[in-house]
């Protein structure tokens, strides 16, 4: 009987050790289980800085000019009833007033703005643990605005002076803000525009990474563009609900050029809800949302398409047969 136990023994220890192997084998080849904030599987790629930054350049570009040209109509309408004071009424004429002049600065302000924003998340996601992906692309959305506020300001103080009447051309409205207010006046509100710009591009990158993340989790697979669609609009629609009151002051210190009833963030903030009243500062918020809402669908629908394609693009050569055997 000793002999047959040692068999058995033997038996049972090379058939914990095979079980144990296939254990590890089933344990290395299962996805890893990941948190509500953990990134994608895109992150172990290697790192090439050149071409995730000229996708962004050329993603973020081609989703700025067909978002801002698609909505540009709510987005006068918005800043018509935010530059209302009092009972004003509002035009309803030349709501593309100002578009072609504003295309030449979304575009490269979208395309900076992108071109900064995917490195930096790519970058930090690396570096930073898993469970803190949030912070990357929150980090990463205020960088990228930052890079894109050069180009935005004078785009955005050009265009809701010419939506607001005060202009004819963008020509016109550069040439006459810098004789009158300088060079500086086409940076007229800056700081406010910082301060409305950078929590929303932070807060709506994250709320829109997050939620992408979490529903590729759930549904296990990769979302398509409808989905990616409704999350951006989501996304988009709350942030832009949550900044309206930044947005309001905004707007009031870029159209005020050279009367200066505003003498900085704090006093029109105070001016405002002194003449106005509190709800003043939420003046525009239905066009806003809606705005933002439709222009996060269609913005981060055509990102992720453009994205998509890019890299099918260059994936294309490689699948080709370079000789064909009859």
């Amino acid at each position: 009987m000793g002999p047959l136990t040692l068999a058995i023994n033997g038996k049972n220890s090379s058939m914990e050790q095979s079980d144990m192997s296939v254990q590890k084998v089933q344990h290395q080849l299962m996805p890893r289980r990941a948190s509500f904030a953990s990134v994608s599987v895109e992150e172990e790629k290697p790192f090439d800085f050149l071409r995730t930054l000229l996708d962004g350049i050329i993603s973020g570009g081609t989703a700025g000019v067909v978002v801002e040209t698609a909505l540009y109509p709510i987005d006068t309408i918005k800043t018509r009833l935010q530059a209302a004071r009092g009972g004003g009424q509002i035009v309803l004429k030349g709501l593309y007033s100002g578009l072609a002049g504003n295309l030449a600065g979304v575009l490269p302000a979208s395309a900076a703005f992108l071109g900064v924003y995917e490195p930096t998340k790519q970058k930090l996601l690396r570096l930073l643990p898993e469970n803190l992906s949030a912070v990357a692309h929150l980090t990463a959305g205020a960088v990228g605005g930052v890079a894109a506020s050069f180009i935005r300001v004078p785009t955005e103080v050009v265009k809701q002076r010419m939506q607001t009447g005060q202009f004819a051309s963008a020509p016109d409205a550069v040439r006459l803000i810098v004789a009158k207010e300088g060079f500086k006046g086409l940076y007229a509100g800056y700081r406010s525009f910082l301060l409305r710009d950078l929590p929303f591009d932070a807060i709506q990158f994250c709320l829109y990474e997050q939620l992408r993340i979490g529903y590729k989790l759930a549904a296990k697979r990769e979302l398509n563009d409808p989905e990616n669609a409704v999350i951006g609009a989501f996304a988009g629609a709350l942030t832009g609900a949550i900044t309206t009151p930044l947005d309001v002051i905004k707007t009031r210190l870029m159209i005020q050029g050279s009367a200066n009833q505003y003498k900085g963030i704090v006093n029109c903030v105070k001016t405002i809800v002194r003449e106005e009243g509190p709800p003043a500062l939420l003046k525009g918020i239905g066009p806003r949302v809606l705005w933002i809402g439709i222009g996060g669908s269609i913005f981060f629908g055509v990102l992720e398409s453009t994205k998509r394609f890019l890299s099918e693009s260059r994936l294309k050569p490689s699948h080709s047969p370079d000789n064909k055997q009859d």
